[in-house]
């Protein structure tokens, strides 16, 4: 019975030699803020709701605390050519095609290094070698002519005692992480700037249609200019002025047409197309709705769905276990090591049991002196550590910015859009009453030009605050994550340590 105990006792031993521990800090997740609402993105009171304002875009939108993001978050825009259009980009852009190869080279490294890191190596080696012996070693006077043959495996497996190895394999899986939200971030990115290029698309060829119909009252405006200037009823100050504004007017057109023009070849870049390829759809405000309802992640919830915070993320796992790393490398390492195999100077006798031989062994390698550079390894590494924390801080203070930043352009916006659509009623109704004194005599042609001048301008100002209502909603889509946790194929990640995850991962 004590015999038994002790034996079992050497099993488990030896059980607890070859699985070790890891040495080193164990990982875990920065603490997500513990605000419950906007008010912590902005520090002002929170606001549910934006102004209406009388015009097209003018809708009221209401934000809505912790509702969850569509994974097509493009779609709340009921465009089916913008739809279109960010599938074909998914599909074509070289820059997402780059990202998803980055993924798979850092999934295979990993790979690579857990069958190495996990599973001994087993090795075989079959050769044939013909060689002349000494008379020492053969008893035959002036030696002899040998053909000697050998057939072997050979198995090596390194004992992970104080976890180096396993902190390694953590540090590369860290890195596969890094790169699938590299990807997410990349895939963000791109469908952010598809709708936002549309966008301005849309706002461009609003303001060159406004532009074209502010054009062609001003040009029936100089026709009859010119016929009263012809029949001496006006003066040729009031002719050359609308002549100017005119010639103002056409001169901006060219302007507008190369962004038009500029922007259709970013569309087509974004898609994966040369822009002289490219059959692009054309894009105009009227063609996009603007949603009524936007959601608002609270901000512990916004560090697990933000790619570029669980990015750096990342790289603070692994930087820690790069720590794990260095503290192992400063204690023994064990190894283990076996063969068994055949050695004959006949081939036909090669694989009797007389010619079999076979060896085990152990080994043992521990750090005496290195002169410190172990500990200045490690105290490295913790350093490396403290510039992944202070990157990790950095990057959430530069999200709740750009949250704060959208959420105030979201509210701010819409006043303006309000505010921008009076003046460019008022404008409009200054001009034609403007326009009536004119033809009565009442005030000068100078006033005229005046009132023409301020109308142009407050509708191109409205056309663009029109716009911004459509890209200050594009952006906070952007902002929150935009919803890739919920793509179907998201569903579960399979993790290359052959666990699964759910795609947004929970906070540790």
């Amino acid at each position: 019975m004590q015999s038994q105990v002790r034996g079992t006792g050497g099993v488990l031993a030896l059980s607890l030699l070859i699985s070790g521990c890891a040495v080193g800090p164990n990982f875990n997740a920065p603490a997500a803020p513990v605000n419950s609402d906007q008010y912590s993105y902005t520090g002002k009171a929170k606001v549910t709701e934006t102004v209406k304002a009388n015009t097209f875009a003018g809708q009221s939108q209401k934000l809505s605390s912790g509702q969850d993001i569509p994974a097509a978050w493009w779609e709340v825009f009921h465009s089916e050519a913008l739809d279109k259009l960010i599938r074909e980009s998914l599909k074509h852009n070289p820059t997402l095609a780059s990202a998803q190869a980055a993924l798979r080279q850092a999934q295979e490294n990993y790979n690579s290094q857990a069958d190495s890191v996990l599973y001994p190596s087993v090795t075989g080696n079959l050769g044939a070698q013909r060689q002349h012996a000494s008379a020492v070693s053969t008893n035959v006077p002036g030696g002899k002519v040998l053909n000697l043959y050998n057939a072997s495996v050979n198995v090596s497996y390194s004992v992970d005692v104080f976890g180096a190895n396993k902190r390694g394999l953590e540090s590369v899986q860290a890195g596969v992480d890094y790169q699938r939200y590299q990807l997410e971030a990349t895939y963000l990115t791109l469908t952010a700037n598809v709708v936002t290029t549309a966008i301005r698309e849309a706002s461009l060829r609003s303001q060159l249609q406004a532009t074209q119909e502010i054009l062609e009252a001003q040009t029936s405006q100089l026709n009859v200019i010119e016929k009263q200037f012809t029949v001496g009823a006006i003066p040729k100050a009031s002719l050359l002025a609308q002549r100017n504004l005119v010639a103002q007017t056409r001169a901006s057109l060219p302007a507008l047409q190369k962004s038009v023009d500029q922007t259709r070849n970013q569309l087509a870049v974004l898609a994966g197309k040369l822009p002289g390829d490219a059959d692009l759809p054309e894009f105009s405000l009227d063609n996009l709705q603007l949603p009524q309802e936007l959601p608002v992640s609270v901000p512990s919830a916004l560090v697990r769905q933000r790619p570029d915070i669980l990015a750096v993320e990342s790289l603070l796992h692994q930087a820690s276990a790069q720590v794990g790393v260095a503290t192992a490398n400063q204690y023994p390492q064990f190894s283990l090591t076996g063969s068994y195999g055949y050695s004959s100077t006949d081939s036909s006798k090669l694989f009797n049991n007389s010619m079999s031989f076979w060896s085990v062994g152990g080994g043992l390698v521990a750090p005496i002196f290195n002169a410190g550079a172990l500990s200045a390894k490690r105290r490295a590494s913790e350093a490396a550590y403290d510039q992944a924390a202070a990157q990790y801080r950095s990057t959430v203070l530069s999200a709740f910015q750009n949250v704060a930043d959208t959420l105030r352009a979201l509210e701010l916006d819409a006043q303006t859009l309000k505010q921008q659509a009076e003046v460019e009623a008022l404008a409009k109704d200054t001009l034609e009453l403007t326009m009536k004194q004119y033809k009565l005599g009442g005030v000068s042609s100078l006033t005229l030009l005046d009132a023409k001048r301020t109308y142009q301008s407050a509708r191109i100002n409205l056309v663009q605050a029109q716009a911004n209502r459509y890209a200050d909603t594009a952006a906070l889509f952007q902002a929150m994550g935009g919803g890739w946790w919920n793509r179907p194929e998201l569903a579960d990640i399979s993790r290359t340590d052959g666990t699964t995850e759910k795609a947004l991962p929970s906070a540790q």
